[in-house]
């Protein structure tokens, strides 16, 4: 087996955008798939691989919020003391979009995304860059996300990048998304950070989308998902599935039943998510008849894992 190639420096990840290339990038939350988010040949290269629908609007990196106004025009206060407290950090958001942004950035609406990655390697790539770097997930889309460099290399084989291996994603599922592009604002993706931290910068903030939400990264009802059929059950009928077909894996909380084969992830809610695609990638790759989900608690804390799981569970086996 061929040896994996070596990650470039930065001087060679900026050469490769700057060319109009793509790139695999860290972050706290996936690995993303970059490229020049002022190129649109670039960014159609993102949507070829990925095979992303083109109204699908895409992520602008940005080093910090000093960045903001290349970006963004009519910018609420609130957005700059969101970017001051949170970014570098997995918050997305969503501001009234330049002029000279690209539609094929925002999937042709009048809006953007933008956030400040917190991975060490990721932000030196875009200080040297010195621009801003549209990336979605590395994968193929409607996929699991990956949360590694093996993870990409495994999804593209000998059509991916060149991959800035930064490590495991700390975080290990996408970024909570705000629209401060109208009022009231909203949650329009749940993520690590959560309402209740939102609320003393946004005391109007609203969760969930509405018929006036922009379109965003994540949003579609099957998403994430594993080729593998699923099901979520609760523990006993769970261990009573596993029983009637032993060629099921299963996904436990805190601990594996006996006689049952799977993983096991901790029943907190930020460890969960961090563990939860690697996971559904490796039980994806046993070739099981359909893979098993405990299902995790309710509650403010566990909505962004419930939401990745719903949106799994809807897509898997497509």
């Amino acid at each position: 087996m061929p040896e994996n190639p070596p990650s470039p420096t930065i001087a060679e990840a900026v050469a490769i955008l700057r060319d109009g290339g793509l790139l695999a990038i860290p972050t706290e939350t996936v690995y993303g798939l970059a490229a020049d988010a002022r190129n649109p040949e670039a960014i159609a290269r993102i949507f070829a691989l990925k095979g992303r629908p083109a109204d699908h609007p895409l992520i602008v990196h940005i080093a910090d919020a000093d960045r903001l106004d290349d970006w963004a025009v009519t910018i609420p206060e609130a957005a700059r003391k969101l970017a001051a407290a949170f970014w570098p950090g997995p918050l997305t958001l969503i501001l009234k979009k330049r002029a000279e942004v690209a539609d094929a950035v925002t999937g042709g609406q009048d809006t953007v995304g933008l956030r400040s990655p917190d991975h060490a390697l990721t932000l030196a790539l875009l200080k040297a860059f010195g621009g801003g770097l549209a990336a979605p997930s590395a994968n193929r889309f409607g996929r699991i996300s990956p949360t590694s460099a093996g993870h990409v290399r495994d999804e593209f084989g000998e059509n991916a990048p060149p991959i800035l291996d930064g490590g495991p994603c700390p975080v290990g599922i996408e970024s909570t998304i705000v629209d401060l592009s109208q009022r009231p604002p909203r949650i329009l993706r749940e993520g690590h950070i959560r309402r209740e931290q939102l609320l003393p910068f946004l005391p109007e903030l609203q969760s969930g989308l509405a018929a006036a939400s922009p379109r965003v990264s994540g949003s579609l009802d099957a998403h994430y998902a594993p080729r593998t059929q699923m099901r979520m059950l609760e523990r006993e009928p769970l261990i009573e599935a596993a029983t009637d077909d032993p060629r099921c894996v299963l996904l436990a909380l805190d601990g594996l039943p006996p006689e049952t084969q799977g993983l096991s992830l901790p029943a907190q809610p930020e460890a969960y998510a961090h563990g939860l695609y690697a996971a559904l990638r490796e039980l994806d790759a046993r070739d099981a008849t359909c893979i098993l989900i405990e299902q995790p608690p309710s509650g403010p804390d566990w909505l962004a894992v419930n939401d990745r799981i719903k949106r799994a569970l809807a897509g898997a086996g497509l």
